[in-house]
């Protein structure tokens, strides 16, 4: 799971660096009258919905790998009557990587308010007072934002350890339990289960 959300999270970040680099290039739309240009605001537009559906999706996932583990994990340690420490290291994980992947949706949100305020094509009166809070804010939250993937990276990486560890205890109780244990099985189920 690390290295595909790796992948995701780097996308996610190529996408918002792409973005601003195209709403730096088109530059304040305010006033413009060349019709390119302008068609490249809808593509700057365009973009940064891509960018800010891909964050979240990103986000998602790494909510969502938290809690199938985190279930997965009890249920291993109330099948083979584990210590209870290990569910409450996989809770310790997740909440500490869940404030990481809300403030990466919202300040993904707030990147596009900015950039709905700053639209000229909005109609509003005094869209034009927004341009530099949005590309400011822009630069400024898609450094956290991937400041917050890196953050969740790290609590993924946590969590795999713990799931490592929790198989290899399941393997020793299988053992002692006189069960069926094929040496390989804690590995090739650890790369299923955790990455």
């Amino acid at each position: 799971m690390e290295k595909m959300f790796a992948w995701v999270a780097t996308f996610a970040v190529a996408l918002m660096v792409s973005t601003a680099g195209l709403g730096l290039w088109i530059g304040d739309l305010h006033g413009q009258t060349d019709a390119a240009i302008l068609r490249w605001g809808t593509v700057h537009r365009l973009s940064g919905v891509l960018a800010a559906l891909v964050v979240v999706l990103v986000n998602s996932m790494s909510v969502t790998y938290f809690i199938g583990t985190g279930r997965w994990c009890r249920e291993v340690v109330e099948t083979y009557g584990l210590p209870s420490s290990f569910i409450a290291r996989s809770k310790q994980i997740k909440r500490a990587s869940f404030p990481f992947a809300l403030f990466g949706m919202l300040s993904v949100v707030a990147i596009v308010a900015l950039g709905g305020a700053a639209d000229p094509a909005a109609g509003r009166q005094g869209s034009e007072n927004w341009v530099t809070p949005h590309l400011l804010g822009g630069i400024g939250l898609a450094g956290l934002i991937a400041a917050c993937f890196q953050a969740q990276r790290s609590r993924i990486r946590q969590q795999q350890g713990l799931i490592a560890d929790l198989l290899a205890a399941v393997y020793e109780v299988r053992r002692n339990r006189g069960l069926e244990v094929e040496p390989q099985s804690v590995e090739t189920t650890a790369v299923t289960a955790g990455g």
